[in-house]
């Protein structure tokens, strides 16, 4: 028995794509509106007829200025009703085109088949989205290499498995998550760079009907796709069937799924840290936790980064499923597919990255809080300095180190069982064998002298590799948490 009958009404039929109404920057989401991909195919005619005129097609002027004149006059209620009865999308477009430029309405799309205006729609839409999400990938850059200076030398206890390790710094650790965003960088910047259009194809990819239209003559075809492509802005791929390899919408989704690993990464720490209460994602001033518990500052922007990360990389298997399952020139399973995949990615990394920077941006630091867990461990990890200044001062080393093992065992003894806190110095004071008092004990555990390079490594890494990452910096367009 539902929870509400099944109501008849207009208002319940609609949904809303939680990515694109919750998540994603409006900036994303109107790169991949139905909309600003009409007007894509229209810049995409456009090109092509441009073209054709230009190497002797008969073709006029004036048409093209029709083009150009209604190229933003796009009617999606028109296309919908043009494709209720057609049944194809590209015709669609192009009769609803047609309807109100009918001088040019003959030349449109002239000797294409439909991925000219898909594939090469989508890949120029992705070089779009890329950029911006390049854009915010160096606004979080930014936001961390501040962190880190700031906090280069901060000691604070290092962890490997989750158990406490050799000191590291605030800063250092910050570095880690910005060399994990480097490397993503460089990659996007390859697929940016190498990610072709599909160009000027034909049906098969053969050129054929373009052969066709000028009568034989390879060489204006060939200078044809030359044109076209200086249009647009991008080289065309040398090959293809009817559609681009689908291979070129696996390195995008590649790249993606790397910023999102990463992303998920930092939000893995950085929920591990304020479960700490060391370092603490910003949280506002009304604000609210848990619904039950009003104490709370639970770490949700994390959280959901790491949801949409593990949403993205779930992408990733289909995706070479629909590469590995084309058949010959082409098929037409991967349509459907490819709608949902290649925008929820994009959307996707985009709403992480709008999360990341504004946690990175916003990081809250506990300095009292991350000496008090460093020196509750540092006596344990300072064995080896204890036992050289041991030897200076008359022991052996070999009965000093059995000694240390012995209170050490003891001092952890009474931390699990007992609940006290770390008395290994007092266990050592009170150990003739020591000949050192609490205080001079005390004394060789400056947190700084247990940390290594590791201020000196923020300053060389945040100098050179991070000042080079941002060298063409420009801020992505404002985006805002919205929920």
């Amino acid at each position: 028995m539902p929870i509400l009958p099944p109501y008849d009404l207009p208002e319940l039929e609609h949904f809303e794509h939680p990515l694109s109404s919750r998540y994603a920057s409006k900036a994303m989401v109107r790169l991949l509106s139905p909309l600003y991909r009409m007007r894509v195919w229209r810049r995409l005619w456009i090109a092509l007829a441009e073209s054709e005129r230009e190497l002797g097609l008969p073709i006029t002027q004036e048409q093209i200025e029709e083009l150009k004149a209604t190229q933003d006059d796009v009617s999606l209620e028109a296309i919908a009703h043009h494709e209720a009865a057609l049944r194809h999308d590209v015709m669609a477009a192009i009769y609803a085109w047609g309807d109100i430029a009918p001088k040019a309405r003959p030349i449109i799309h002239l000797g294409a088949t439909s991925c000219f205006a898909t594939d090469n729609g989508d890949l120029l839409i992705c070089q779009e989205a890329l950029k911006l999400l390049r854009s915010r990938l160096q606004d979080i850059i930014a936001a961390l290499s501040m962190f880190a200076e700031e906090w280069k030398d901060q000691p604070c206890l290092g962890f490997t498995h989750f158990q406490p390790a050799q000191p590291t710094t605030v800063g250092k650790r910050a570095c880690l998550w910005l060399q994990d965003l480097l490397l993503d960088l460089e990659d996007l910047d390859h697929v940016i760079r190498t990610t072709p259009v599909r160009g000027v194809k034909g049906v098969t990819g053969t050129q054929a009907s373009f052969l066709e239209l000028f009568e034989g003559d390879s060489g204006k075809v060939e200078e044809l796709e030359h044109r076209f492509c200086e249009k647009v802005g991008y080289p065309a791929i040398p090959v293809s069937g009817q559609t681009s390899t689908r291979k070129l919408e696996d390195r995008i989704g590649q790249v993606l799924c790397g910023i999102a690993a990463s992303a998920s990464k930092f939000a893995c720490d950085l929920r591990l840290l304020q479960h700490l209460k060391e370092v603490e994602e910003p949280f506002e001033k009304k604000q609210i936790g848990s619904s039950a518990m009003p104490y709370k500052r639970n770490p949700m922007r994390s959280e959901r980064i790491n949801s949409l990360a593990r949403f993205t990389l779930g992408l990733m298997p289909s995706s070479y499923q629909t590469t590995a399952t084309q058949w010959m020139e082409r098929t037409l399973d991967d349509s459907a597919h490819r709608r949902l995949t290649i925008s929820q990615g994009l959307l996707a990394v985009d709403a992480i990255l709008v999360l990341y920077k504004n946690v990175a941006s916003g990081l809250v630091v506990n300095p009292k809080m991350i000496e008090a867990r460093l020196m509750s461990e540092l006596p344990f990890m300072a064995a080896e300095v204890m036992l050289m200044e041991g030897v200076k001062r008359g022991g052996d080393r070999q009965d000093l180190h059995e000694h240390f093992r012995v209170a050490s065992m003891e001092a952890g003894r009474r931390i699990k069982q007992e609940g006290k806190g770390n008395e290994l110095l007092a266990l050592l004071a009170a150990d003739p064998a020591w000949n050192m008092n609490e205080a001079e004990l005390l004394a060789l555990l400056g947190p700084t002298r247990f940390t290594g390079r590791a201020a000196d490594q923020v300053k060389q890494f945040l100098g050179k590799e991070v000042a080079n990452a941002l060298k063409d910096h420009r801020a992505a367009e404002a985006a805002e948490i919205r929920v």
